[in-house]
Formats: C-alpha cells, sequence, structure tokens
C-alpha cells in the first residue's frame, strides 16, 4: 500500500465537499495541529456548560421539581445532539449561498470531513461541527428553566426541539454562515449572544407568558402578582456556576477557530467580565438589602458571561470588567422590577440571558477596537465600533439584537400554542401535579406510591414537607407509617 500524498491545495467544494480522499492522500497536512488540539479540547470543555446548567437551575428549584431539570439537561445533551447531527448543522453551516437558512445537503454529516469550515478556513468541517455541538445543546438548557415547577415535561421536549429547529438554527444561519444576512451586514457577534442568549431568554419570556405563574397556596409572595419560592439548595447553585465558568473559557475562548495571542485575549476577557458582573449584582443587592447572597453572586456572574460573549473577541481588555459590571446593573434592575409585567420566570432567564445579550450587544458596538480582532494574525479588516469612531456599527448591533428578540419572541408563541392545541400534549401541568412536584410525577427514582405510600395522607408544600422527609428517609423501607390526624410533623 502506498504512502498518502499530503495534501497541497483544497479542491472545489462542488468537486470532492469531502476535501479529498483520506485512503490516497493525508488530510491532515494543510492545517495547524495547534489550532485543532485547542478546539478539541475546548470541545469537551465547553460540553460540561449544558449539565452545568442542569445543576444551576436544580439548585434554584424548590426540591420537589429539582431532578426534573437534571432530567432535562440530559435531555439536552442527548436529544438536541441527535437532531443536530440528522440536520441541525446542515441548517445553519451547508455551503450553499442564501440569506436565510441553509439546506439538506450536509444531513447526518454527510460529506462533513476534512474540508476548511465556513466559520473558519483553519479548521475542518468536522471538528467545528462537534464545537458547534455543544452551542446547541446549552442554549436549549438555558431555556429549558422557563418550564419552571408548573411546565408538562413531554410537550416541553417537544417544544425544546421544535425551538431549535425555528429559532436557534435559523438565527445562527443569519450570524454566523458567511451567507447569513446578519453576517453580510456586518455583525459583531463573537460567540453567540443573539442565537444563544437573547434566543433563550426572550423564547423564555414568552413561554412564562404561556404558562402563567405557579401556583401559590401558602400564600408566600412577596408581590401579589407573583409567587415566589427560595431555592433548595443554594450549593447546587454555586457548584453549577462554577462549572459553567469554567467552562465558558472554553465557550468564547475556541470561537476564534485557532489558537493565537486572541484567543489568549479572549480569555482574559471572559474572566474580568465575570469577576465585575459578580462585584456589581453583590453590591447593588447588600445596598437595598445589607446581606449578600450567593445566589445573587452567582446570578451576577452569569450576567458577565452573558454580556462579553459577543464582546469578547473585539474589545480591549481594560474595559473587560466594565462590560461584566454594566451588563450585570441592568439585568439586576430588570429582575428587581419585573414584577410590572406579572411574569412568573423564576429563573430569570429573561433578566439574565435576554437583557444581558441584547446590553451585550449594544456594548460591543461601543467598545469593539479593530486592534483586537487582528490579534489572531488574519482578520485585520474590522473596522471596530464607537471607540475607533465607527458609528454606523451600533445601528448594525441594535438590527442584529432587535432581529433576534422578536424573532424568537414570535416564533416561540406559535410554538407554543400549537403545541397546546395538540391533543395530549397541552403545557401547562395540573396543580395537583405541580403542588405534589413534577419529580413525583414523571421521575421513578422519587416515585413514593411504588414504595406503599397513600400521599393523599401527607401534606403537600414545599422545603421541609413530610413528603421530602419520607422521599429521602423511608421510601426504601417497607412499612412507611401514614401520619394520624392531629400528629406532628419533624
Amino acid at each position: 500500500m502506498t504512502t498518502p500524498v499530503p495534501v497541497e491545495e483544497w479542491p472545489e467544494y462542488n468537486v470532492d465537499p469531502r476535501g479529498g480522499d483520506p485512503l490516497t492522500q493525508d488530510l491532515n497536512a494543510l492545517y495547524n495541529k495547534g489550532d485543532l488540539c485547542w478546539l478539541l479540547v475546548c470541545t469537551a470543555l465547553c460540553w460540561l456548560i449544558t449539565p452545568a446548567i442542569g445543576f444551576l437551575y436544580a439548585g434554584m428549584h424548590r426540591q420537589k421539581h429539582a431532578l426534573t431539570m437534571i432530567f432535562q439537561s440530559l435531555f439536552c445533551a442527548s436529544a438536541c445532539g441527535i437532531q443536530f447531527w440528522v440536520y441541525g448543522y446542515s441548517l445553519y453551516m451547508s455551503h450553499t449561498e442564501g440569506p436565510f437558512l441553509g439546506d439538506m445537503s450536509l444531513a447526518g454529516f454527510h460529506n462533513v470531513l476534512a474540508y476548511p469550515s465556513q466559520a473558519n478556513s483553519g479548521i475542518p468541517d468536522i471538528l467545528y461541527a462537534c464545537f458547534g455541538f455543544t452551542f446547541v445543546t446549552a442554549t436549549a438548557m438555558i431555556l429549558a428553566g422557563a418550564m419552571l415547577e408548573r411546565g408538562r415535561l413531554w410537550p416541553s421536549m417537544l417544544f425544546l426541539l421544535c425551538w431549535t429547529t425555528f429559532v436557534y438554527y435559523v438565527l445562527a444561519y443569519f450570524e454566523w454562515n458567511p451567507n447569513g444576512w446578519l453576517y453580510k451586514l456586518g455583525v459583531y457577534d463573537f460567540a453567540g449572544s443573539g442565537p444563544v442568549h437573547i434566543a433563550s431568554g426572550f423564547s423564555a419570556l414568552a413561554w412564562s407568558m404561556m404558562l402563567k405563574p405557579r401556583s401559590d397556596p401558602m400564600r408566600e409572595s412577596l408581590h401579589p402578582k407573583l409567587p415566589h419560592f427560595k431555592p433548595h439548595n443554594p450549593f447546587l447553585v454555586g457548584l453549577g456556576t462554577v462549572l459553567i465558568w469554567f467552562g465558558w473559557f472554553a465557550f468564547n475562548g475556541a470561537s476564534t477557530a485557532n489558537l493565537s495571542i486572541r484567543s489568549i485575549y479572549v480569555v482574559a476577557n471572559t474572566n474580568l467580565a465575570a469577576c465585575g458582573g459578580g462585584v456589581a449584582w453583590v453590591l447593588l443587592e447588600y445596598c437595598f438589602s445589607k446581606k449578600f447572597s450567593i445566589i445573587g453572586f452567582c446570578s451576577g456572574i452569569i450576567c458577565g458571561l452573558v454580556g462579553i460573549t459577543p464582546a469578547a473577541g473585539y474589545i480591549p481588555v481594560y474595559v473587560a470588567s466594565l462590560v461584566g459590571m454594566l451588563t450585570s446593573t441592568c439585568c439586576f434592575f430588570t429582575n428587581k422590577y419585573k414584577y410590572f409585567i406579572a411574569v412568573d420566570d423564576g429563573l430569570d432567564i429573561f433578566a439574565i440571558h435576554g437583557v444581558g445579550g441584547f446590553v451585550g450587544d449594544i456594548l460591543t458596538g461601543f467598545f469593539a477596537a479593530k486592534f483586537v480582532p487582528a490579534l489572531d494574525g488574519v482578520s485585520n479588516t474590522y473596522a471596530g465600533g464607537w471607540w475607533d469612531h465607527h458609528w454606523k456599527q451600533m445601528g448594525y448591533q441594535l438590527a442584529a439584537a432587535t432581529t433576534c428578540a422578536v424573532w424568537s419572541f414570535t416564533i416561540s408563541c406559535i410554538l407554543l400554542f400549537i403545541i397546546n392545541k395538540i391533543p395530549g400534549m397541552h403545557i401547562r401541568a395540573t396543580e395537583e401535579d405541580e403542588l405534589r412536584g413534577l419529580d413525583f410525577k414523571y421521575l421513578a427514582d422519587v416515585e413514593l406510591e411504588r414504595a406503599g405510600v397513600d400521599l393523599s395522607q401527607y401534606q403537600l408544600s414545599g422545603l421541609g414537607s413530610p413528603i421530602a422527609g419520607v422521599a429521602k428517609s423511608e421510601a426504601s423501607s417497607e412499612g412507611i407509617k401514614p401520619m394520624k390526624a392531629g400528629e406532628k410533623t419533624a
């Protein structure tokens, strides 16, 4: 057998979309091994974000609903990943021309191999597809939290798959494919503020509105329009945030699609923005309540990461903390006064991701400097933003942010309305299931009925309920005694 000959140049795409014959040609020859290694390692780290969001959301739920969020994170990582392979990648990264959407030429990763990717000619299609997989699963999981303790599981899973098809992939094509109209317009969105944060945030607003507020039989609302339940496990919230912060270095850092000084600069910007966001939220919270909060600190860190996502590869490092602080401040006050619109978004997905992503897009137009993209040794044609007196860039940023917000909110409302009309697919859980807990409704891991327990004899409330205690300590025993009339509980 002859030794494969190193490929010297890529053929025309319509001649050989795979880039060559791996049996006779060495298709690695034209790629930098450092770039390949950087992106592959970051892909593995970036995957961690999806289950980390599950931990974050689980900690912010009441105990009887928490495991449903872990289940949703596994669903997004699995089902959305299969969908991405079947047709998702083809919809937003096909090599065909068209301003609004790709075709099915890459469905099932057909011909996705060594040919240079649309994102960067320095990495192959198959590697960028692996990296892009982690983006869609994380985005779907950000949105999944909007079902917050009262959304039915089967309709929510159907909605997430429909949403990625008609919202995420459409907006990703607009902004990331060189043939997309927002890409051609000249929008700066380094790692996905529009398709990821603005889209999930405004879609979460639509979902929360259509589900209506949670039932609150204990009358523990801080405001008559909205229920208020404390997160059951701040430790899980902290763990999820730490893992998200860790994964975000890869999420942003590898979006350069090569290993360069710009990649390092992006990681520095990402870290500083997260620091600024966390400090800003905690200080504002202390000004109003005279106490610190782990939940608040974590919220501020996430805000900083959201705000820097579109800006990380465009702004000078000395304004990164400011971007995080300004984004966190806007998100904080959106969250504080959200009761004015009476939408029960208890995980603050709209405030943190929707508003935070919109603010991040605007700040990118303000602070973008043309020397930062040039640090990768290739991108020296950017005009910058207001920092470099490129005044019209702000218009491009506003056009992109508004497009993503309007499209995601409108399409989400339409999808939810249609799904809710399908027999057996109504999106809101019954009051009984909501009070008992979605975990007890859907997950065998906590199903007390199998242990012979009569749930009607136990108080169906939130933290510290007898059911929570039974589920934790007695579900596996053979004889669980029901409560007697008038008997006090621990």
